[in-house]
């Protein structure tokens, strides 16, 4: 089967919905792909309870990968125990005496029965792969694209795609359900993510499954298209109100 124009969907997406950020391409694989780089920041030191990463967080490679393609192994995740079970890279009984998993239960943040429904991506993975979806490397096929969006632009979503899953915490959570049941979905974000990554106030996550991406922009170009419509006619009809 040809793999779609990756490149080309980067930029209808983009133009669509006038994106501030790349879409970003998430591949998930048993091994590195050949070709792409691995990511090359030093691991951090271990934490009390032994936890290490190249990042605080799996999220954070969501925002680094906006600007470069470089692969992941389970060890750069190490840090994050919740991004760790969502992206099925260990379960919740491996990583229930971590230090950040008590102070996230016993905070109150999350409950027991919230971590035990948590989806979360099958079949332990033996490597992550994130880009700009536009510079999709030959031989990658993308199974989760995610994007970074204000409002508006998660207004145009929700129009397009009827009965969009828009969830909060862990804010990781809609990569696994994109992938694993290919249901589109949103997060409003989380306090933990938030911190970890930077995300302005403003900005939410979207994941789309990357094997539906095709249908998918066709619909948001006609929703954004429709809805500019609408706004050209709600912005003439306000000129007979006094500014």
């Amino acid at each position: 089967m040809t793999p779609p124009d990756w490149n080309a969907l980067a930029e209808r997406l983009t133009g669509a919905l006038d994106l501030a950020a790349a879409p970003v391409a998430i591949t998930f694989s048993a091994a590195p792909p050949a070709g792409v780089p691995r990511f090359a920041e030093p691991m951090s030191a271990p934490s009390a309870d032994g936890r290490q990463g190249r990042v605080p967080s799996s999220c954070v490679f969501w925002m680094r990968g906006a600007t470069s393609t470089f692969s992941t192994v389970p060890e750069d995740h190490g840090n994050c125990s919740i991004g760790r079970v969502t992206h099925g890279l260990a379960t919740l009984e491996e990583i229930a005496a971590n230090d950040d998993a008590a102070e996230l239960l016993g905070s109150g943040w999350v409950t027991a029965r919230d971590t035990a429904g948590l989806p979360s991506v099958a079949g332990r993975p033996g490597a992550v792969t994130y880009g700009p979806l536009g510079e999709t490397p030959p031989g990658v096929r993308p199974d989760v694209v995610l994007l970074r969006v204000n409002g508006h632009q998660l207004m145009v979503l929700s129009d397009t795609i009827p009965g969009l899953l828009i969830g909060g915490k862990p804010q990781c959570h809609i990569v696994a359900l994109a992938k694993e049941q290919r249901l589109p979905a949103a997060s409003v974000g989380c306090a933990l993510s938030r911190v970890r990554t930077g995300m302005p106030p403003e900005e939410m996550t979207c994941a789309l499954p990357a094997a539906d991406l095709e249908a998918l922009v066709a619909a948001v170009e006609r929703t954004a298209a429709t809805n500019s419509t609408v706004a050209a006619y709600a912005a003439s009809d306000a000129r007979r109100f006094p500014s």
